[in-house]
């Protein structure tokens, strides 16, 4: 257990990257796709717990876990958008183009204040890719509409509250869980 106790939360992590990858080159919504989709999803939810647990927390595993995310939102967003695309409004598609811009400008500002992306994980960032990852078994629902505006109005609170935590900072600190924790740290 010693030799595997480092990479443990790592592997999980890494297994994450691989199934993103899979998600692309499988038909969505298909049982292989939920199925996948699914355990992308449980180890996204165990990497870091796991990481804490053994106390094998590190800076690479942080930038694999933003590598994953990255890899598997992606592959969400390529499989998922054609299907969500024509069931919401252009009104939505534009307001969530303003969270997307936020989201940009937040990562702009760090990387001009900072020198680095910087991706902070915020309790409402972990509740917008919480609510998110339950997007594809919500599409059969007529209550699709309502979830993603539920989904909009976290990512719009999550983008701008990374974008003031990140023009108020004199510093960077990669462990800021929501605003409020940044200005006792200020």
């Amino acid at each position: 257990m010693k030799t595997i106790k480092p990479y443990l939360a790592d592997s999980l992590t890494c297994a994450r990257i691989l199934g993103g990858a899979l998600l692309l080159f499988l038909r969505p919504l298909s049982p292989a796709f939920y199925v996948t989709y699914t355990l992308c999803g449980v180890t996204d939810a165990l990497d870091g717990w796991v990481a804490r647990r053994l106390n094998t927390e590190s800076a690479r595993g942080a930038k694999l876990d933003s590598i994953a995310d990255l890899v598997f939102y992606s592959a969400m967003l390529v499989k998922l958008l054609p299907l969500l695309w024509p069931r919401l409004s252009l009104f939505y598609w534009s307001a969530v183009g303003l969270v997307l811009l936020c989201r940009l400008c937040s990562y702009v500002v760090a990387f001009i204040k900072f020198r680095r992306f910087a991706s902070l994980h915020t309790c409402k960032n972990k509740l917008t890719g919480f609510l998110l990852f339950f997007l594809p078994y919500f599409l059969a629902f007529r209550y699709l509409p309502l979830f993603c505006w539920a989904i909009f109005v976290i990512a719009g609170a999550a983008s701008l509250e990374e974008l003031l935590i990140h023009l108020r900072a004199k510093t960077y600190k990669a462990d800021v869980k929501s605003i409020f924790d940044a200005q006792r740290s200020a």
